[in-house]
């Protein structure tokens, strides 16, 4: 550990050294603000508009959502305490709490890093709104302070989530020995529905804080902040969980082919790392996102309209979204406690159940009830906008666009990956006679058609959206309060995405749940624990059934599956929709608005006629497939090193468990390759976006699109083939019962395939897309004030300084990180092609 620790010690100063340089040269920079932007936002006075018929003014209306928070808030730590006193015996308890440990470990590490990462975009923050935009040292600081606040939000929850989560692990595992299948359902719902409640509330009312306490000349750029801040967070979180966690999960799961043993078999130095992966990676790294992806929207729509907005309805539809939100916290719980009632009355006391249908059905209840909510409320607060009575429900359509999606989208994600799909027995059927090269291609078909139909279920309802908005026509439907109404619309279609939050980020958290109970199970030994029937039976009241308990656990895990693949989709939908607004923010800014409408001379720059805008175009794809390949080169480079280990320690004879050192060890392996992929990746896209925010405007907005686009088909494409592999292998287990057979060695085979494609590259380019969005409306900023002030030779010179240090990551990221067998390095190579490949 110390030789590790001491590299990421020197690569933090060396960071540190960059930050430190790159602030000075900010200092010798002088220029005034000649041009809107964030900088100059300045909210609206929501006490100066009356809603409810003058009972209530927009002030008064937001207050009353802190209190939602509070209860949200409340209701997620009452059931996290719930969860902390459910019986548990101690052999499981014991595992659960060393998951938790490493976690702990692990987490901990990973914020100090962010941290360091910190310090490269505070000097941005800190050259643009001291220097260039002449705020004085208070405000800066407390913008600095919002990005600190927003680094703290994603952390929290992240360690929030992997606390419940290894609470409602042991739990579940005990429970299933009782013989019936509901509390092996309902405890890591419980879980789930703590996380997004106390995740969700947490963001919103934040949020509110900012709107409502943070002086108005200057929340706009603190809402920035803080955005940025959590975007930070999230992708470093998503980045380095992702490789963490198909690191320990490829070695983990190839042992069973190399050395024919059982699934989290317990002298398996990898299974403990794999458990902490199962959190680092599903828990800690989808808390984070889901954190941010709902800020993030948030204030996408706040800084349109604030921008494209005329002012005599800002107040109006900042008080409108945000009383959307408050309701759908209440659709949530409304909607779990209902969900809950006829579950419980359909399968507390049944032998068998379906895992999957239940909470298809919590994420279709919950969306009906956000859904009426939404056009209740809207009538109530907006019935009459700029004299025209239908825009209350036009807006509430758009809105619905969104909020369906989040039910529509997870039942078509399930037609690839759910262990009832036909594609995914398509890929067991392949696997059959063809072994792991069919089972290959097979889970790339699956992939491939549903990032087709994901493509138009998307383009359907943002149409639909746009339809509504007033199909783009001038002074018509929305557009009657705002310039480019079809954006806002997109907006709030990503907006809607995320309505029902609390439950989106629970049936996300359940997977992590299941997949760790199965594990605990099988690492606590605890069939093997002398007398443990008359144990249980005496401390607990029953005789547990180790039988049933091992069927139910995996059968769930595969319904977690399932449905951590159907989360996916909504967040990376969610990204990628929500940062066409966030890039008409940068475009409102560059172009300026004449009268109502974008200034013609320079919006003529967004064209493909325009050679930037589309060379921009054509670069942003390759970003978006370095990314891919970097971040599953960490992953395959780590899971070489932490299998080299493992083989060359693993002891099967004589030993009931893996030593804790050696355990420990495949963690450290994991952590090590997880931190350099992470730094390597984060720093390239940094440089990245400040080299192209300083080579041309209209370039980088094309960039941003691009990445867009690109983005969302790559990561639909890799997270539902993954998915599909995933559960060919689940199925092989649970229906056919064929572990140990070549059919379920060909499966694994395909599951460790998909295992960066599902939980490494494609949930990642989420933040990724936020994030360079948004630091990259600081950045375009920051170049177009050096420009305008004389300073255009500097600003191109800077282009090329970034682009050069992003190319140096990006080398680094695969010739950095090429596998090397440690082991074998003294040993001669036996032949020509072997000496090859030990020095390529």
């Amino acid at each position: 550990m110390t030789s590790t620790v001491s590299r990421m010690d020197a690569l933090s100063r060396s960071i540190t050294g960059v930050a430190v340089r790159a602030l000075g040269l900010m200092t010798v920079l002088a220029a005034s603000a000649a041009h809107a932007s964030e900088a100059d936002l300045v909210l609206p006075d929501f006490a100066s508009k009356q809603f409810l018929g003058g009972g209530l003014n927009g002030h008064q209306l937001l207050l009353s959502g802190i209190a939602v928070c509070v209860l949200g808030l409340v209701f997620g730590f009452l059931q996290y305490a719930s969860l902390q006193k459910m019986p548990v015996h101690r052999a499981m308890l014991e595992i659960s709490e060393l998951i938790y440990e490493t976690c702990k470990t692990y987490l901990a590490t990973q914020m100090k890093f962010i941290g360091v990462l910190w310090a490269l975009i505070a000097v941005v923050m800190v050259g643009y709104f001291g220097f260039l935009r002449h705020l004085d040292a208070g405000r800066v600081a407390i913008i600095l302070a919002a990005s600190l606040v927003g680094i703290a939000g994603s952390c929290g929850v992240a360690w929030f989530g992997i606390r419940v989560n290894t609470f409602a692990n042991s739990r579940t595992a005990f429970a299933s020995l009782r013989g019936k299948p509901y509390p092996t359902y309902a405890i890591p719902l419980q879980a789930g529905m703590s996380i997004g409640m106390v995740l969700i509330s947490t963001e919103l009312l934040l949020m509110l804080a900012i709107l409502l306490f943070i002086p108005a000349d200057f929340a706009g750029p603190c809402f920035i902040g803080f955005a940025i801040g959590e975007s930070l967070g999230a992708s470093a979180l998503r980045i380095a969980g992702g490789i963490f966690t198909k690191i320990a999960d490829i070695g983990s799961d190839l042992m069973k082919i190399v050395f024919r043993i059982k699934e989290d078999d317990a002298r398996n130095p990898g299974v403990i790392a794999d458990c902490t992966g199962d959190n680092a990676g599903d828990s800690v790294g989808p808390s984070a996102d889901g954190f941010e992806t709902y800020g993030v929207t948030g204030v996408a729509l706040i800084t349109f309209i604030l921008l494209a907005v005329g002012e005599g309805f800002r107040v109006e539809l900042l008080v409108w979204i945000f009383m959307m939100r408050i309701v759908m916290v209440l659709a949530s719980l409304a909607a779990y406690a209902l969900n809950n009632v006829y579950q419980s009355a359909k399968y507390k006391n049944a032998d068998h159940m379906n895992f999957e249908h239940p909470l298809t059905a919590l994420v279709w209840v919950t969306s009906l009830i956000s859904v009426a909510l939404t056009f209740v409320v809207s009538y109530v607060l907006i019935p009459d906008l700029n004299g025209d009575s239908t825009l209350w429900w036009k807006l509430s359509a758009i809105i619905t666009c969104g909020t369906l999606a989040g039910a529509i989208i997870p039942e078509a994600i399930k037609v690839f990956t759910s262990t009832e799909s036909r594609h995914v027995r398509e890929v067991v059927t392949a696997s059959r006679e063809g072994g792991a090269s069919l089972n290959v291609i097979s889970g790339l078909v699956a992939g491939n058609f549903s990032a087709y139909w994901m493509g138009l279920i998307i383009a359907g309802l943002m149409g639909l959206a746009f339809w509504f908005s007033g199909a783009g026509v001038p002074g018509e439907g929305v557009g009657q309060l705002m310039i480019a109404a079809p954006v806002f619309a997109f907006g709030l279609v990503a907006f809607g995405f995320l309505g029902m939050g609390p439950v989106t980020i629970a049936v996300d958290s359940y997977g992590p749940v299941t997949d760790n109970a199965q594990s605990v199970y099988e690492l606590s030994l605890i069939e093997n624990v002398p007398n443990v029937k008359e144990e249980v039976q005496r401390d607990f009241g029953f005789t547990p059934d180790f039988e049933k308990g091992k069927e139910f656990l995996e059968e769930n895990d595969g319904a977690g599956n399932t449905f951590k693949a159907t989360a996916k989709p909504v967040l990376i939908g969610t990204a990628v929709v929500g940062a066409t607004t966030m890039i008409f923010s940068i475009i409102v800014l560059l172009v300026g608005i004449t009268g109502n409408t974008l200034n013609a001379e320079k919006a003529q720059f967004l064209s493909v006629l325009h050679a930037p805008f589309l060379l921009g175009l054509i670069t942003g794809g390759a970003i978006i497939y370095w990314f891919s390949g970097a971040s599953m080169q960490a992953v395959s480079t780590g899971a070489y090193r932490a299998v080299e280990f493992i083989k060359a320690n693993i002891k099967l004879e004589g030993v009931e468990k893996a030593s804790v050192s050696d355990s420990k060890k495949v963690v450290e392996i994991c952590t090590q390759y997880a931190q350099k992929g992470m730094i390597n990746i984060f720093l390239a896209v940094f440089f990245s976006t400040l080299a192209f925010a300083c080579l041309e405007p209209y370039f980088f907005v094309g960039y941003l699109i691009s990445i867009a686009v690109f983005g969302l088909y790559q990561a639909v494409f890799m997270a539902n083939a993954g998915g599909a592999w995933d559960n060919a292998k689940k199925l092989v287990e649970v229906e056919l019962k064929a572990k140990g057979t070549e059919l379920h060695a060909a499966t694994v085979v395909g599951d460790t395939v998909g295992d960066p494609f599902k939980d490494t590259s494609s949930v990642a380019l989420n933040p990724v897309i936020k994030f360079t969005t948004l630091f990259g409306l600081l950045a375009v900023e920051l170049a177009v004030e050096l420009e305008k002030s004389g300073q255009g030779q500097l600003t191109r010179i800077l282009s090329v300084v970034f682009f050069v240090l992003s190319t140096v990551f990006v080398y680094r990221s695969f010739y950095g990180m090429r596998i090397q067998s440690l082991a074998g390095a003294s040993a001669a190579p036996t032949s020509k092609a072997e000496a090859a490949v030990k020095t390529a």
